[in-house]
């Protein structure tokens, strides 16, 4: 798989994800054989403004690089500057334009998928990108915004038109948010449409919904989003499955909990007390369905200190060994 020139390590892709793709999930992910990780949504203008805490979302760790930066936003000339800015950093992989993001705060700026209704603003903002950024650029979209509008083959054309790498298709609208079913339909029809690759996302939560979407889309990569969530191993264990057949075994409780103590500390170093607070609901998804886990989610959600919540953590995994 080529996109502009990078050659990813493999076809199995961490989804950018606000509040949850930091650099220790990423870090952990590229560990894990993902082949390649985004950053959370970067605001164009927040970097323009020199907002401290937008900045420091751009860093990436060389246990991650090279990795995709994806930036959202609607006004092409600061998208452009940001993008260029961006290019220079010798870990970045490409510049992702989001124009996927379904969040209203994001919508009612006419960022991210309201972008889907403003083909002709969507078509200038990928133009003015591509022409100042020194890496390859790419655009990941939705289905389309409601029912009443399906657009995501016009879309993709156009972005290939415009200039574009590469695109990632969620197979669902704005207006579903993140329920319902995806479409892989649709990102089969947007496969056949264009020359560019298409990276097809959306319920992929195992290596075999993985491995059905490449074949029902014959798309060029998949991107794993909620399915990663506490859930790491996924990229490794789809990575060897799509290469072999075989499926590799499901993490015990003790690699589960063992996951988080270390992810806490991880958080810890790159952000901080922030990063303990930020570890709560990373710390729920690592333990879903493990036995007692929602009374020790209930005790580590009060607790904002490192230590303690380890001390949690491994009074728990015992527990769980004498069960």
């Amino acid at each position: 798989m080529n996109i502009g020139g990078f050659i990813p390590k493999n076809n199995v892709f961490l989804a950018p994800m606000a509040g949850v793709t930091d650099t220790a999930f990423r870090i952990i992910c590229r560990q894990f054989d993902c082949g390649l990780v985004y950053t959370e949504m970067i605001s164009s203008k927040g970097l323009t403004f020199n907002s401290v805490k937008t900045r420091a979302m751009l860093d990436i760790d060389d246990r991650e690089a090279p990795a995709a930066v994806q930036i959202f936003g609607s006004e092409p000339e600061i998208m452009a500057s940001t993008a260029e800015l961006i290019s220079q950093n010798p870990k970045v992989a490409f510049i992702d334009i989001n124009m996927g993001c379904p969040a209203p705060k994001i919508v009612k700026n006419n960022e991210g998928s309201a972008l889907m209704k403003d083909m002709h603003l969507a078509e200038k903002i990928i133009k003015n990108v591509v022409k100042r950024s020194k890496k390859p650029v790419t655009v990941k979209f939705r289905k389309g915004w409601d029912e009443t509008l399906i657009n995501a083959v016009e879309f993709a054309k156009m972005a290939e038109s415009a200039g574009a790498s590469a695109v990632a298709v969620h197979g669902r609208t704005r207006a579903q948010m993140y329920e319902g079913n995806a479409d892989w339909d649709i990102i089969r029809k947007v496969k056949e449409s264009v020359k560019i690759p298409v990276i097809g996302n959306g319920d992929v939560i195992s290596p075999e919904s993985a491995k059905r979407l490449l074949n029902e889309t014959k798309c060029d990569a998949i991107m794993i989003g909620r399915g990663s969530l506490g859930n790491p191993w996924i990229f490794k264990r789809t990575v060897h499955y799509l290469n072999t057949g075989e499926l590799l075994s499901e993490p015990s409780f003790e690699d589960k909990i063992d996951m988080a103590l270390l992810h806490l500390s991880m958080a810890f170093e790159f952000k901080g007390h922030r990063g303990i607070v930020e570890m709560r609901k990373h710390i729920g998804w690592y333990l879903k369905g493990l036995k007692n886990a929602t009374s020790v989610r209930d005790i580590i959600n009060k607790i904002n200190d490192k230590d303690e919540i380890e001390k949690v953590l491994k009074d728990y995994k015992n527990q769980l060994k004498g069960c």
